[in-house]
């Protein structure tokens, strides 16, 4: 299938990776001339714009890091709906609020374009071994076409609803998501700090009650889990801004329903001290690093 992808970051640079691996053929953009270079490398043709990105597209999909960036890439002159043809289906897995989604799909539908807002859930781990959750908010005929395309990329795809409901799900997921890491970044410091051996206590944490996985995939503590961003200097990873700004949108999201999300506020307070010190471009289990002075 010709697949035009926009958006070649920490994840939808896998992503497009993984669909060329699966025998699609892919026009791809980005603003980074090393991710457009690395999709080249993978077998892709770039583009110059969104616009020229989709033209001979019979899918689009789009992996963008805000909302701004989705209403641009969308919805400017030079954007996807400016290019593409009628009836090709338009995929966005960015994480943004869901109003956007709507918005963004009322627009496709004037211009005759199916939209799906499928947001995923995985990491760059799931990014690169292809094993993502897509949430997907579209009709079921919408989701059933789009499913052997996002199989490329994932393992499970999960249609939530109408347009805007991935997005709910994705939010509601990164919630409880920040707060989990935090939580175990302060039951592996505090259990260091008292003399266990972190991989030991790890080992105990992934086979009881504790497990998650912020625990057994992610795991802040370092050299515990030695393919965990952890392992690597807390780099190429899920970014402290990037949860930051999906625990921003909980939190909006929130207040607009008047639903107490208490946790999630003082989260989101956390990954802010984090991003105030500079270290928004680590991945989010430095989150650790709030405890100690110390490397972890």
């Amino acid at each position: 299938m010709e697949i035009g992808f926009i958006g070649l970051g920490n994840m939808g640079g896998p992503m497009a990776a993984n669909l060329l691996k699966a025998g699609h053929s892919l026009t791809v953009f980005d603003l980074s001339k090393t991710a457009l270079q690395a999709a080249v490398d993978a077998g892709a043709r770039t583009a110059v714009s969104p616009r020229e990105a989709v033209r001979e597209a019979e899918v689009v999909i789009t992996m963008l890091p805000a909302a701004a960036h989705v209403r641009a890439v969308y919805l400017d002159d030079d954007g996807v709906l400016a290019g593409v043809r009628a009836d090709v289906p338009l995929v966005d897995s960015s994480t943004i609020d869901p109003a956007t989604a709507r918005s963004i799909g009322e627009s496709a539908a004037k211009h005759g374009n199916p939209f799906a807002d499928a947001p995923v859930s995985g990491g760059t781990v799931g990014a690169q071994a292809g094993t993502l959750t897509f949430m997907v908010g579209a009709n079921v005929e919408l989701f059933e076409t789009l499913k052997p395309v996002l199989a490329g990329m994932g393992k499970n795809m999960v249609q939530c609803g109408d347009t805007g409901t991935g997005q709910i799900a994705k939010i509601c997921n990164n919630l409880l998501l920040g707060i989990s890491m935090i939580g175990v970044a302060e039951a592996m410091k505090l259990g260091a700090s008292l003399g266990i051996d972190p991989n030991k206590l790890a080992g105990i944490i992934n086979t009881s009650t504790g497990r998650c996985w912020s625990a057994d995939t992610c795991n802040p503590y370092p050299n515990v889990l030695p393919n965990a961003p952890s392992s690597r200097g807390y780099t190429g990873g899920f970014g402290v801004d990037l949860m930051l700004k999906d625990l921003g949108l909980a939190v909006d999201a929130a207040r607009q329903v008047k639903q107490p999300i208490l946790l999630g506020a003082l989260a989101q307070q956390l990954y802010q001290s984090m991003s105030m010190q500079g270290l928004g471009g680590l991945d989010f289990s430095a989150i650790i690093k709030l405890y100690s002075n110390e490397d972890a």
